[in-house]
């Protein structure tokens, strides 16, 4: 049986994103690759693609089916079948555009393939910074340096808002992206919510303090007595809330990054498919 060793190693190359159309604010099934496929290996959850671009060059993409809006992008280095793992390529809509980034991963990984079948095993490896992107707001298209700027912004918000969420004790494991959208949305934005969804601690009546942003009253009281100081600027000026139109997969992507991680725990058996 032909067998050959594809070896993940760390490092921050720069790539082209890979080509995804958007349409209608809903990101398609991911098999509008720039890069020709070359084979195609499945498991449950789990898709691994060899690629090949018009410049010759070769890659390595997985994509998860409980998290669509990114892959994992590896770059062959041209010896002994070692690809590098470079970066994450990241697209979602909103209703009124979408985000698109390449973010630069540290990491390595085993994979093993067969005439039949792929071995995934011993990954592991950490997101280093957004090294490009653009927004997509109505019938604006901002890219360059000013996207990156406001995407590098957003990756802070978004880790810092996240990292919180998750020290709740109430705070779920794993969600789909509809259950995680109800249950967090009248804690965070209990003024965004009928009132029949907001939580118990929503207002004191006669002592609450409210500030107008983005035409919404923001119960300043609220904030105060839920989250920690750093977010009440970001609550209070309706920037958390624009965060979450316009990035909400983003948000349950950074929320649920362990699980994403742990799905590379263990080794992982392949089928070939093409």
């Amino acid at each position: 049986m032909r067998r050959f060793t594809l070896i993940l190693f760390s490092s921050l190359i720069l790539c082209g994103c890979i080509g995804l159309m958007e349409k209608t604010g809903q990101v398609l099934d991911g098999s509008a690759f720039k890069e020709k496929i070359i084979s195609h290996y499945k498991t449950s959850g789990i898709d691994m693609f060899l690629t090949k671009n018009k410049n010759n060059e070769q890659f390595l993409i997985i994509s998860l089916s409980d998290y669509p809006m990114i892959k994992l992008k590896g770059l062959y280095a041209e010896h002994d079948n070692v690809y590098n793992l470079i970066s994450i390529e990241y697209l979602a809509g909103n209703t009124h555009g979408w985000n698109e980034y390449t973010l630069d991963l540290l990491g390595e990984t085993i994979a093993v393939s067969f005439d039949n079948e792929a071995i995934l095993s011993a990954l592991a490896f950490e997101k280093i910074q957004i090294s490009k992107g653009s927004i997509h707001r109505y019938d604006t298209r901002i890219t360059g340096n000013e996207a990156l700027s406001a995407l590098r912004n957003r990756r802070e918000r978004i880790i810092a808002v996240t990292e919180w969420m998750k020290t709740k004790e109430i705070a779920p494991v794993k969600q789909s992206l509809k259950d995680f959208e109800n249950y967090w949305k009248p804690i965070l934005f209990p003024e965004t919510v009928s009132k029949k969804k907001r939580p118990y601690l929503w207002l004191n009546k006669g002592i609450d303090k409210f500030e107008s942003a983005d035409g919404i009253r923001w119960n300043k009281g609220y904030t105060e007595r839920v989250f920690p100081e750093g977010l009440h600027p970001v609550r209070d000026s309706a920037t958390m809330l624009r965060d979450w139109e316009e990035a909400l997969p983003w948000i349950y992507m950074e929320y649920h990054w362990d699980n994403i991680i742990n799905i590379f725990t263990n080794e992982i058996i392949l089928t070939k498919i093409k």
